[in-house]
């Protein structure tokens, strides 16, 4: 499952499909700074994520919780860390970046 669409997103069909679920929880600085650098936003896009962690993580781990009760969880709070992950998970990922 790949990113948020909002209002279109039918989270929950993908959701009891998953053996697996990856959730980036990196910080609202690092969110910004990405998006700052990536391309101008729109308005509600900054207003969605200022309010992720309060209104939108809550609904979506209720939903995971919900949907995918027997999928493995595996939540990042930084890059690092979903890096060594999947270098963990992919070894010839890791070895190919070292080349």
């Amino acid at each position: 499952m790949d990113g948020d669409l909002g209002a279109y997103d039918a989270v929950e069909v993908r959701l009891r499909r998953a053996d697996t679920v990856i959730l980036l929880d990196f910080s609202l600085v690092r969110c910004a700074c990405q998006a700052i650098t990536r391309s101008r936003e729109r308005a509600d896009f900054w207003r969605w994520l200022l309010a992720y962690r309060r209104k939108y993580l809550p609904v979506l781990l209720q939903a995971i919780a919900q949907h995918a009760p027997t999928a493995d969880v595996l939540i990042f709070r930084d890059p690092r860390a979903a890096e060594r992950f999947l270098n963990t998970a992919c070894p010839e990922r890791s070895e190919g970046m070292r080349a």
